[in-house]
């Protein structure tokens, strides 16, 4: 049970922290969806606070073995003050409120990448030491902020997409699709690269012995669905998005809005399933088992 529970809260962390950095950064180059953003981007800065406080709680007691308040104190403060997983924690605290006080897009976003980064420390790159943990390290917040970039913008565009549309609202849309054309395109290249060396850095140059552990067929689903999220967004680039455009002379606003929506809702179900497994595989040793 705690096992689970240590999942669930690893997966609500990781997907309110890719949302709002990747919201935030969406609104610097769509600037004129930023209004509608901004209290989501508190919510999310006061959701990830509390699931933070929870986190910090949960590994401490599982480290110390201690379930009560007085007895687990000692241990959190040590946790906060003598380990770099404390410190990551504190500078995503401090990121957090960064967000709540002022949530406009520029200082979001950077406050945003900051706690998001700092998810790195409770991966498995905190187990490498010198120079290989600096480069796993790398590595893994490139990983978090090219997803969080992704989600974040499928999740703007499906709340741009829903409601009433009108031509308006389609010209909004389309502006935003073609920004978000070339920063998809290195968000894609980035995780590709990342995920390789991630792999080679936790597991090394080899399949066979990990494809029959449990951690192995996770990644194989991960890698799985990130391919259909591909193909999904190949669709959305050269299919839906000029779709977007003839609606502009042909006035089917609604049908092309809908359209996009349908596409990027489940390219965004599919993220949240891979998010799911990535907060799984972080509790897994690589070897088979």
């Amino acid at each position: 049970m705690a096992d689970l529970i240590n999942i669930l809260l690893r997966f609500a962390l990781y997907v309110d922290l890719l949302l709002l950095f990747g919201l935030a950064l969406f609104a610097l180059y769509s600037a004129e969806a930023m209004l509608r953003f901004r209290p989501m981007l508190r919510g999310m800065a006061l959701i990830g606070a509390l699931l933070s406080v929870a986190g910090l709680v949960l590994i401490t007691r599982a480290m110390s073995g201690e379930t009560t308040f007085a007895a687990l104190w000692p241990h959190l403060q040590m946790m906060l003050l003598e380990t770099d997983l404390g410190l990551a924690w504190a500078l995503r605290m401090s990121a957090l409120i960064v967000v709540l006080i002022r949530p406009g897009a520029g200082l979001a976003s950077m406050a945003g990448a900051v706690a998001l980064a700092s998810l790195a420390w409770s991966g498995h790159g905190a187990m490498d030491e010198g120079a290989l943990r600096f480069w796993h390290f790398l590595s893994d917040i490139l990983h978090l902020l090219a997803a969080g970039a992704w989600l974040g913008a499928m999740l703007a565009l499906v709340l741009m997409a829903r409601g009433l549309v009108d031509e308006a609202r389609i010209r909004l849309l389309v502006l935003s699709v073609k920004r978000f054309e070339w920063i998809g395109a290195v968000i894609v290249l980035t995780l590709s690269i990342t995920g390789a060396v991630n792999y080679l850095f936790i597991v090394g140059p080899r399949l066979d012995d990990v494809l029959l552990g449990t951690y192995g067929m996770l990644l194989a689903i991960k890698v799985l669905l990130f391919a259909g999220m591909l193909v999904l967004a190949a669709l959305n680039r050269f299919h839906l998005g000029p779709s977007l455009q003839q609606s502009l002379r042909d006035g089917r606003h609604a049908v092309a809005a809908n359209a996009l929506r349908r596409s990027v809702v489940v390219e965004l179900a599919m993220a949240l399933l891979i998010v799911a497994l990535v907060a799984w595989l972080g509790t897994l040793s690589p070897a088979p088992g």
